[in-house]
């Protein structure tokens, strides 16, 4: 299935294959669009909005029985694309708050949080999806679909996850005019407990990033 046949009014829009399709492609082309950053004012809504929708598709894939593949063993889709510039793109339009902190499993007792990236996030969840993307355009529909499925329970899913937290609270902070704990200082490359986010902070708070980032409180 090429990129002319992908929608292809022949296909059936209820098609289970052809609506996660859909939902995947439509996240991929708008980070694209938001790494652009033709339009920062914009760009943590439009994400929250975007990773949201991502993960309806990620639900239905999760709730869905086990999807087996029609081949064996999975084609060569040859190499990923490069996504490093896409990465730095993304981590210059959302610098002041691209750093927060994740639990990678809420099941794991006394689990510390660890710094993440919303930028590295979004880079991963994008690999991931063009893998199988690859599959389908090639008209591989059960492999993309198995891909798909796999990946949302093996890394896709709980990174979109918290990257969804990550891009909620920092709206919600601005909505409801609180402003965040101190940022500066906290970074990837280094471990953080419960304290150290408080700790480590800098003084920038959601007055000084919601401008930039199209977020306002209300007056």
């Amino acid at each position: 299935m090429s990129d002319a046949t992908l929608h292809e009014t022949a296909q059936d829009p209820d098609d289970f294959a052809v609506q996660i399709a859909d939902q995947v492609e439509s996240f991929l082309v708008a980070v694209m669009e938001v790494a652009k950053g033709d339009e920062p004012d914009s760009a943590v809504p439009f994400l929250l909005l975007e990773v949201s929708q991502l993960l309806l598709a990620g639900g239905r894939l999760g709730a869905h029985e086990d999807i087996v593949p029609d081949e064996r063993y999975e084609p060569d889709t040859g190499p990923d694309a490069d996504v490093d510039e896409l990465r730095e793109n993304l981590a210059r339009l959302l610098e002041p708050i691209d750093v927060y902190s994740e639990v990678f499993d809420p099941y794991e007792p006394r689990k510390a949080p660890v710094p993440a990236r919303i930028s590295d996030d979004l880079t991963d969840v994008i690999t991931d999806l063009r893998h199988g993307m690859a599959h389908y355009r090639a008209g591989r529909t059960s492999e993309a679909l198995w891909w798909w499925q796999f990946s949302y329970f093996s890394n896709w899913g709980s990174t979109a996850s918290a990257t969804l937290r990550a891009l909620q609270s920092i709206v919600a902070h601005v909505r409801l005019n609180q402003p965040l704990a101190e940022l500066d200082g906290l970074d990837t490359d280094q471990a953080m407990g419960d304290e150290t986010l408080e700790i480590e902070a800098g003084r920038v708070m959601v007055e000084e990033i919601a401008g930039p980032l199209g977020l306002r409180s209300p007056q």
